[in-house]
């Protein structure tokens, strides 16, 4: 079947092609709901709801564009909803720090420890960390997605960064002493 004709079944609620959906991208958008999650337990619900909220609003894709796109676009509004409603954004200060470039280089940490530590930042900073670095949305997007100011949207991926370079600086120093 094709990519096309599933989207048509899945348009008719039909629960084969929806479950067949399901299947054929549950693990790609499970990956990024896990990036704005703040562990796997959170990311599987946000996966689940993401999925009744593609299967609610299928019938307003119209195949313009890249469908794996349109589909990790309600997964990441479906987990921001979700802090919005807890009232994650709300402003609290907006002075903006100098945004400097961390450099980690492979040989320092491993990618298990880097993402570890991104999944503890707190939530607006690794929000807009993710959203930022990893998916490149611009901070105007950003601000736009979050109700933040472009401001803040800066203030918090600067610290962000500089929460990451506090961490990954400790852990390096841990593993020379313990050398």
């Amino acid at each position: 079947m094709s990519l096309e004709q599933l989207i048509h079944n899945c348009k008719n609620n039909d629960r084969e092609a929806q479950a067949h959906l399901y299947s054929l991208y549950s693990q790609k958008l499970f990956a990024t709901s896990l990036k704005y999650s703040r562990n796997k337990l959170e990311a599987e619900d946000n996966l689940q709801d993401s999925f009744m909220v593609i299967f609610e609003k299928i019938g307003q894709y119209n195949f313009k564009g890249s469908f794996e796109g349109w589909l990790r676009r309600i997964t990441v509004n479906t987990v921001l909803q979700k802090y919005r409603s807890k009232g994650v954004f709300e402003v609290i200060n907006e002075n903006v720090l100098e945004e400097r470039p961390v450099t980690v280089y492979e040989e320092d940490v491993s990618i298990d420890y880097l993402l570890g530590i991104v999944q503890e930042l707190p939530d607006r900073y690794r929000l807009v960390f993710n959203l930022y670095v990893l998916d490149d949305y611009s901070h105007q997007e950003i601000a736009d997605l979050m109700g933040i100011s472009v401001g803040t949207s800066k203030s918090n991926l600067a610290r962000a960064r500089m929460i990451l370079k506090n961490k990954v600086e400790a852990y390096k120093k841990k593993i020379a002493i313990n050398e």
